[in-house]
């Protein structure tokens, strides 16, 4: 039975976790470093209009009508070109001064609380185009007025907003490869600490395939001890076979001295009852191989099976049977894969093809054919004849002692014998019509090696 595969990577898993708590980590850090380094910026494109309003307040002075206006002019050359995103604006009970840079237009003077009188106030703006303005403004009192002066001064907020934006891209360019670099690390550090698992389950299967008889690993402390546990439970799973083999083989040998000695027995007897007894005394022979080599094949259920090449096990098979048939039998014909190898035992496998090989021999009339091939992960044998094949409706004769035909010799094992070694090395047998010399067509599927 095949147990379901987890649903989830202990990799992607973590990967997940470290993706999720980075990511929450980085987007505090970089709200807050964003925070910080934007009230800056802004801090500083203040503490420059600040500069600029220090030099406007220095340089006001009263007119002859009492108009404000400005001894010297700032030393920057935007507050001469009109509508340039720099301004300067002086409102006194006079009139008003301001830079050229304002043109026609004028900055938003709302009256100043008192308390903030005599002390610079920032706020944002609208500007002459609608465009947004960082205005900081003062109220002074001059020495030949007695009415206090409303000096503004104002800054385009663009690039303070480019600044910003810069700010913000490069945090989440930087902050997006340090998230990218760490989960990397941390799915690279998993990767890593899962290798000897991976080795572990390689070597399993190798054990599994008959390539190795142990796992035989130098594992870290964490799961040597698993280790050395499946390696213990290999060593007991082939001891307890092999003490199955003996005791089958010691069934075989204290059963076969009593067949032989009850067969020469029946050789001195005459008569038409020694005859039948002796066919009888033959097929106990063949039921008592048969059944002896599917209880080996039960010892073998679940322990680590070997690894054959096909086309040598049925090479070697199909010689023997030519061998038995003599010249007038059915030509064995071979085609198909060479090097194709199984996952099974080869005693079993020679167990299988000689009953396939063997019941086609029975029914055939000219030839027989064995073709070698694989699909997927399974290897497919067909055994074809070109005999009377499977009569119409008849079921496949895989029962136990199910026969298709009584005047053919035979106890109707075969197939049955067939059917359950290939189920407990994990394959299955098929019979259906011929598809090519129309006789019957066994096709027999079991594990590929690898």
């Amino acid at each position: 039975m095949t147990r379901p595969r987890g649903t989830f990577s202990l990799t992607r898993r973590v990967a997940l976790l470290a993706a999720l708590w980075v990511a929450a980590g980085l987007v505090l850090t970089g709200w807050f470093v964003a925070g910080l380094a934007g009230r800056s910026i802004v801090a500083a494109a203040d503490a420059r209009l600040s500069a600029t309003l220090d030099a406007v307040i220095a340089a006001v002075a009263i007119g002859p009508a009492g108009v404000p206006r400005l001894d010297r002019s700032p030393p920057d050359s935007e507050f001469e070109r009109p509508l340039s995103g720099r301004y300067w604006q002086v409102t006194g009970p006079g009139g008003v001064a301001r830079s050229r840079s304002l043109w026609d237009a004028a900055l938003p003077a709302p009256p100043l609380k008192a308390e903030e009188a005599g002390r610079p106030v920032a706020r944002d703006a609208a500007g002459p185009r609608g465009e947004g303005l960082r205005l900081l403004e003062r109220r002074i009192v001059l020495p030949d007025t007695p009415q206090p002066l409303l000096v503004q001064v104002a800054a385009s907020r663009a690039e303070t907003e480019r600044e910003l934006a810069w700010l913000r891209h490069g945090l989440v360019l930087a902050f997006g490869l340090l998230g990218t670099g760490l989960v990397a690390g941390v799915a690279a550090q998993v990767v890593w600490a899962m290798q000897p698992l991976r080795e572990a389950r390689a070597a399993l299967a190798a054990v599994r395939a008959g390539e190795r008889e142990r796992l035989n690993l130098a594992a870290p402390a964490e799961i040597a001890p698993l280790v050395e546990e499946v390696d213990a439970l290999i060593a007991q799973n082939r001891a307890t076979v092999e003490r199955a083999r003996a005791h089958i083989g010691n069934l075989a040998h204290a059963l076969k001295t009593p067949a032989a000695v009850l067969t020469n027995a029946l050789d001195q007897v005459s008569g038409p009852g020694a005859e039948v007894a002796r066919v009888q005394a033959g097929e106990i022979e063949r039921i008592l191989r048969h059944h002896l080599a599917r209880a080996r094949a039960s010892a073998l259920a679940g322990a680590a099976t070997g690894n054959v090449d096909a086309r040598a096990v049925v090479e070697e098979v199909a010689a023997a049977l030519r061998r038995l048939q003599g010249e007038g039998g059915a030509t064995i014909a071979v085609q198909g894969l060479s090097g194709l190898r199984l996952r099974a035992d080869r005693q079993d496998l020679v167990e299988m093809l000689g009953n396939l090989i063997e019941n086609a021999c029975k029914w055939a009339a000219y030839r027989i054919e064995i073709r070698l091939g694989a699909e997927g992960r399974m290897a497919v044998l067909e055994v074809e004849d070109d005999g009377p094949g499977l009569p119409a409706g008849q079921e496949p004769a895989t029962g136990r002692g199910v026969r298709l035909d009584e005047s053919v010799p035979g106890t109707g094992l075969g197939l049955a014998i067939v059917d359950d070694l290939a189920r407990l090395h994990g394959g299955r047998l098929v019979l259906a019509p011929g598809t090519r010399l129309g006789g019957l067509r066994a096709r027999l599927e079991l594990p590929a090696a690898g």
